[in-house]
């Protein structure tokens, strides 16, 4: 896919939302994509996972073995990133604040692991996943994201691909431009 396809996908579920929201990373945006409404429909969301997939280059598809995704953004393109490796598809969750696996899910010790996000907008949640992955004894071998909001500046280290790169303009709280200060600010994600 296109990224002007993929864009298209996002209009048509009415997922990129325009006004002023606080970002889960606790900065400011005009732009929100609220990837749980492109989600929503299991056709969409089969169809931009192998889209994502495919995006992997052939020897990292090999290798991986698991997917796991932090919730509650990633958990629906995680799994069905999973149905399209045909590997086992698991999340974490933050019940106290800090990512930890539940529900009976284990990662075996050098277990390759993919992380797979909706979207990425500075990388912090990643990060913080990818440590709790390796802690409990997995190799997270690549990440992968629906929509890269960094414009390709995020640094996971390790490999990255996202289906889509958009450059979003966010602000720290101190720098939001008067026009977006104006209008009260929403937070639609899923963190409070």
């Amino acid at each position: 896919m296109t990224e002007d396809e993929v864009l298209a996908e996002f209009r048509a579920s009415h997922a990129l939302l325009e006004g002023h929201f606080l970002l889960s990373s606790g900065r400011h945006s005009g732009y929100y994509l609220q990837c749980a409404r492109v989600l929503m429909n299991p056709e969409r969301g089969g169809k931009l996972a192998r889209a994502l997939v495919q995006k992997l280059p052939r020897e990292l598809r090999s290798q991986i073995r698991k997917v796991v995704s932090p919730a509650m953004g990633g958990v629906i393109i995680g799994h069905e990133v999973g149905r399209a490796l045909d590997v086992d598809a698991i999340f974490l969750e933050r019940p106290t604040g800090v990512f930890e696996l539940r529900r009976g899910f284990d990662i075996a010790e050098g277990e390759k692991i993919l992380l797979v996000e909706d979207v990425i907008t500075t990388g912090l949640s990643s990060r913080e996943a990818m440590k709790e992955i390796v802690a409990l004894g997995g190799d997270v071998i690549a990440a992968a994201a629906l929509v890269d909001r960094t414009g390709g500046e995020v640094d996971l280290g390790v490999p990255f691909h996202a289906l889509v790169t958009i450059n979003f303009p966010t602000y720290e709280e101190s720098e939001v431009p008067p026009e977006l200060a104006a209008i009260p600010a929403m937070k639609p994600g899923s963190r409070k």
